[in-house]
C-alpha cells in the first residue's frame, strides 16, 4: 500500500494580498502548515458565499490588523503541496495600505512591513517573490496615474 500523501479531493480557493506602504511590503510569518515558519503574504481561504476580493481584505485584517485598498488582481497561482496533500488556487491581489500597524493575528506568528528588497530575501517561494515584484509595478503604475492629492495617501494629507 502506498503511504505517500494523497492530493486533496479538490483545489481550495484562497487569496493573498501584497500590501504596499510606500517602499515597504507587508509580510507574515506563517504560524501553520503549509510552509509553517516561512515569511509569506497575508491571506487565506475564501469562505462560502464570499467574493474573492472581500476575502482578501478580511484575511488581511484578521492576520495583520491592517486595512488597505485593493489596486488590482496580480495573478492566479496553483499552490501544490503534495507533502500536505493540498492543492490551493491562490488569487493574489495588489493593495495600497490605508491604516493600521501590523500585529500578528489568526494564522500569523509575526507580521511586519519591511523594505521590498528585504522581503524578497526573506520569502522562500519563487512564486511569492514574483507576485511581490508584479504588485510593486502595478501599484507604481496606478499611483503615477492618480492626481497628487489622491496618490499622497491618507497619512500625508
Amino acid at each position: 500500500m502506498d503511504s505517500s500523501p494523497q492530493p486533496a479531493p479538490h483545489p481550495v480557493p484562497c487569496v493573498g494580498v501584497v500590501c504596499l506602504r510606500g517602499d515597504q511590503v507587508l509580510l507574515i510569518r506563517r504560524g501553520k502548515p503549509p510552509r509553517q515558519g516561512e515569511w509569506s503574504l497575508p491571506g487565506g481561504r475564501i469562505e462560502p458565499g464570499e467574493r474573492a476580493v472581500d476575502a482578501a481584505l478580511r484575511e488581511l485584517r484578521e492576520e495583520t490588523g491592517v486595512r488597505a485598498d485593493v489596486v488590482g488582481l496580480i495573478d492566479v497561482i496553483d499552490g501544490l503541496f503534495p507533502e500536505h496533500g493540498r492543492h490551493y488556487v491562490l488569487i493574489d491581489y495588489a493593495a495600497r495600505w490605508i491604516d493600521g500597524e501590523p500585529v500578528a493575528g489568526d494564522d500569523a506568528a509575526e507580521a511586519a512591513f519591511m523594505p521590498v528588497e528585504t522581503a524578497l530575501a526573506k520569502v522562500d517561494w519563487d512564486e511569492t517573490r514574483r507576485v511581490i515584484r508584479a504588485a510593486v509595478l502595478r501599484v507604481a503604475e496606478t499611483t503615477a496615474a492618480m492626481p497628487d492629492s489622491v496618490a499622497s495617501g491618507p497619512a500625508e494629507r
